[in-house]
């Protein structure tokens, strides 16, 4: 039988809706997983919403850089620049791999977790093959959805015939629907509505996952967020019809997807 692997939450200010500068997080992060790679303590994940700032990874292009030279922190994980800032929900699992887990299936298993927690917001995302993080579809003139239900629910229009994925990978989980765009936000492309950048060492993760959900996008407009420059990104907000839930609630219902898929060994078969 496989063995579960303990994996605890802290929460960063998030209980109290504080704010986290982002290299005191980063320091906080380094020791958490000395003491987690050391076999000292278990497996963490660390909730926090940072005050503005731009992350550089490692293979972030000068071209990708603000436009206006605005100072960007540049940070030790995979992936390109990335901005975080108020109304973002930023988790930095820091765990050791288990057996028979890489680093790809890690990073699956983080997206899986955001894709099921913003299921039951109603919002049905997915995945972009060849680029990590957590998608929504570009807009379909010919979807049909159907009205969810609930304080914090999708936006959603009648039209006629069926969705068409394409690229995109979408999560099925029964009982939901998927967020399709007002009649006046028709024609968007794919979009980014949660980056993952990941540092494996030790075989112990460090950084992870930035979930928007009711942070202003004009954050990303001086940048090429994540290098992807045939895309946009998105936010909770963006998507739902009235207001955006809060960064507790979203991290609370995110705690145990997260624990689930992170606790177990084996490949993920979702």
């Amino acid at each position: 039988m496989l063995a579960r692997v303990s994996v605890d939450f802290e929460y960063l200010g998030i209980r109290d809706g504080q704010r986290v500068e982002y290299h005191e997080a980063w320091a906080h992060q380094r020791e958490v997983h000395a003491r987690v790679a050391a076999d000292e303590m278990p497996g963490q994940v660390l909730f926090v919403e940072h005050d503005a700032v731009y992350t550089a990874g490692k293979q972030t292009l000068p071209a990708e850089r603000p436009f206006d030279g605005t100072p960007v922190v540049d940070v030790d994980r995979g992936g390109k620049i990335t901005w975080h800032g108020p109304g973002q929900l930023v988790g930095y699992p820091i765990i050791k791999l288990p057996d028979r887990v890489g680093v790809v299936d890690h990073v699956r298993r983080v997206e899986q977790a955001v894709i099921d927690v913003l299921a039951q917001y109603g919002i049905m995302a997915g995945r972009v093959p060849g680029r990590t993080g957590v998608w929504l579809p570009a807009d379909d003139p010919d979807f049909v959805a159907p009205v969810a239900t609930g304080p914090h629910h999708a936006k959603s229009v009648e039209r006629t015939g069926h969705f068409t994925p394409g690229a995109l990978q979408i999560a099925s989980v029964e009982g939901q629907t998927a967020a399709v765009p007002s009649p006046g936000r028709q024609g968007r492309p794919e979009r980014k509505i949660c980056a993952i950048g990941i540092r494996v060492t030790r075989r112990t993760t460090m950084h992870g996952f930035a979930l928007n959900i009711s942070n202003d996008s004009a954050g990303f407009d001086n940048i090429v967020p994540c290098g992807i420059a045939d895309a946009t990104v998105t936010s909770m907000a963006d998507e739902l019809d009235g207001p955006a839930p809060s960064l507790l609630e979203v991290a609370e219902r995110l705690e145990p997807l997260l624990d689930t898929h992170l606790s177990r060994e084996g490949n993920l078969t979702r």
